[in-house]
Order: C-alpha cells, then sequence, then structure tokens
C-alpha cells in the first residue's frame, strides 16, 4: 500500500511509497482504510523534531476512514463502520481515566513506541501511534471512534485533532465567560476553532493575530471582531481593553516567545490558555512577584482539555447545527501523491487546514 515516510528527523520532505505494510493486526485491534486525513502544524514539529517521535515514521493523526477488519474480542465495530481515528484514546482504568480526566490518559502514548507499519521487513512508527498519511492503518479499536452516516469523512478528520483541541480549549478550558474579550494568538485550523469557540460561549470581542493577512481574514469570517498582526496587538488591547488586557488570551502556536505575550496581554486576574504544543527546551520564564501579584491563571489545554468522545459528540451536534463551520475550515485539497505541496502549505500558512484525499 502508499503510504508518506519521513525517514530521519530533521528532513523537510516525506516520500511517498507503495511497498508499505500496516502491521500489528490481532485480538483488539482494527485495521482502518484512511479516506481523509488532515495536515496538522503537529506533524511537521514531529518531523523537525519539536515533538518526540521515532523515525522512520508516517505521519499523520488526524483521519478518518472506514473499518475494513475487526480482531477478535472487538465487539462495537464491524466491516464497513466510518469511524473517526483517535490519537488519544482513553483506557477507562487509569488514575486519569477513573478522575473523568481522560484527556490526560497514557494509553495513546504507549502506542506511539511501538511500530504499527514495515517496509522490507523493517519497522516504521506511525505518529501519536495512528500513521494516518497511509492508505491502511492498523489501531487499537479505541482509537477507532464511529461517527453517523451523514458526517463526511474530511469533517470527520478535522474532529480528529484540530477542531476539538480548539474549540475544547474555549468551551472547556477557559470556559469562556458570555461578554468578555479575548485574543487568539495564531490563526491556523486550531486558532480558528478556538474563535468559533469563544464565539459560541458569547465572547463581547474576538481578537485574532497572527502574521498572515489571508488567516486575519478568514478568522473575521469565523467570528473573530478584529484580526491583527502580531505587531499591532498592543494597540488592539488599547482600543479593546483601554489597556487592561484580555479577559481572555489564547496562545495557539506553541512557543515560549508568543506565550510570554500572551501573559503580557491578559489582565490581571485574567486567564492564558496555552494550547500550542512546544518544544521541552522552550522555557516561559516568568518571575515570582508577577505571578503572585498579577494572579494571571495559566491553564495548559490538551487535545481540548474535556472528554474526547463527549467533544466529539458535540462538535458533530454542533456543526449540524450550523452553530460551528468546518467546511470553511478546509482551504487547500491534495492528493496523497502531494503531500509535500501541503507541507509547504502550512509552513506558509497559507492554509487554514489541507485535506489529504486518500
Amino acid at each position: 500500500m502508499r503510504a508518506a515516510v519521513l525517514h530521519e528527523i530533521g528532513q523537510d520532505k516525506l516520500e511517498v511509497l507503495d511497498d508499505i505494510e500496516a502491521t500489528g493486526f490481532g485480538p483488539g485491534k482494527v485495521r482502518i482504510r484512511v479516506r481523509a486525513t488532515g495536515l496538522c502544524h503537529s506533524d511537521l514539529s514531529a518531523m523537525s523534531g519539536v515533538l518526540p517521535q521515532p523515525a522512520p515514521f508516517v505521519p499523520g493523526h488526524e483521519g478518518a476512514g472506514e473499518i475494513l477488519e475487526v480482531g477478535e474480542h472487538v465487539t462495537a465495530l464491524k466491516p464497513g463502520d466510518r469511524v473517526v481515528i483517535c490519537w488519544l484514546p482513553a483506557c477507562g482504568a487509569c488514575p486519569a481515566c477513573g478522575r473523568g480526566q481522560t484527556e490526560l490518559c497514557l494509553a495513546g502514548f504507549m502506542n506511539a513506541g511501538t511500530p504499527n507499519f514495515k517496509r522490507s521487513g523493517a519497522d516504521l512508527f506511525g505518529f501519536a501511534g495512528t500513521g494516518t498519511f497511509a492508505e491502511e492503518v492498523v489501531v487499537d479499536a479505541g482509537c477507532a471512534v464511529p461517527i453517523p452516516d451523514d458526517v463526511p469523512f474530511d469533517i470527520a478528520a478535522l474532529i480528529g485533532c484540530g477542531v476539538t483541541t480548539g474549540l475544547g480549549a474555549a468551551l472547556n478550558t477557559a470556559d469562556v465567560e458570555a461578554g468578555s474579550s479575548v485574543a487568539v494568538i495564531g490563526c491556523g485550523g486550531v486558532g480558528i476553532s478556538a474563535v468559533q469557540g469563544a464565539r459560541l460561549k458569547g465572547a463581547a470581542e474576538i481578537v485574532a493575530v497572527d502574521p498572515v493577512a489571508s488567516r486575519r481574514e478568514s478568522a473575521l469570517r469565523f467570528g473573530a471582531t478584529r484580526a491583527v498582526p502580531p505587531e499591532a496587538l498592543a494597540d488592539a488591547k488599547q482600543q479593546v481593553t483601554g489597556g487592561e488586557g484580555f479577559d481572555y488570551v489564547f496562545e495557539v502556536v506553541g512557543r515560549s516567545v508568543t506565550a510570554r505575550t500572551a501573559y503580557e496581554n491578559t489582565r490581571r486576574g485574567g486567564t492564558l490558555v496555552v494550547v500550542g504544543a512546544g518544544a521541552m527546551d522552550d522555557f516561559l520564564q516568568l518571575n515570582m512577584f508577577e505571578l503572585f501579584f498579577d494572579e494571571k491563571r495559566i491553564l495548559p489545554s490538551m487535545y481540548g482539555g474535556g472528554d474526547v468522545l463527549r467533544s466529539y459528540n458535540r462538535t458533530i451536534a454542533l456543526w449540524r447545527a450550523g452553530r460551528v463551520d468546518l467546511e470553511g475550515l478546509i482551504t487547500h485539497r491534495v492528493p496523497l501523491a502531494e503531500i509535500n505541496e501541503a507541507l509547504d502549505q502550512m509552513r506558509t500558512g497559507t492554509a487554514l487546514r489541507t485535506c489529504i484525499e486518500i
């Protein structure tokens, strides 16, 4: 079968090969025919080494498809079922799951260390235990979440990561208060989803911050009340909040410099939500006095900060009701053979989300 492979961490191009085998099928596993997958910035971060990932590997973790085969002891799924691929499944038995914090379950991360592809007898890994830049993937049954027949594969793929992460940051983690002021720093697919979440919660002012003009224009269509480049954020803060700072600031880039900017633009007593996935050696510096004196809440948001299955179902309900726009997030579509074009679209910021049609 075909798959896109990164041979070594640090390479900026993927090689599309047709002699890859999806492996590991057996009890408790399912084989999925991937139909659509989104390109998420986390894929680029894994390729560059910002996010830890064994290589060689097949990137991709935001996908949807249909079940081809189910292993022994799998009773909730059958061949032909349409599913979204969940890269962070809940085991249901660990302390985090027992507390209801299923987004903190480590079972999915354990999957990332087990190869699930082969080429000429050599092991290949799937990013985040999945690897959706492939025609087929074998995963634990818990990674395959059934979706209704009326949800297209491309929409379902977005729900698998970016939309769930961005919406959840506003709806779950921050629980944005109606009438509040919000700034979102970084307006790709996840940031735009955070904008939509803030709008759903009734924020009065939503300022989108991004260096790419096309993304700022998109943010306005999705509910932002203003859209500015980073160098104009100080003026927006003055105009919207009288210089006090925003009630909520979402950092959706994953860098300490933007997290520091987000902190400085959060009002005293306000909330900074860290959504971007950053590097382990990139440290955010805060002094102990400002932490005490400003009383700003710093809330990391992992995969939307809530139960993943509940978040999937909520997003589908909101999409059906026309309350969130998911189709509009897909600005580009390319076949798997043109995956490197999609990477360039992500790096330059010309795409909100590129759908890889497989």
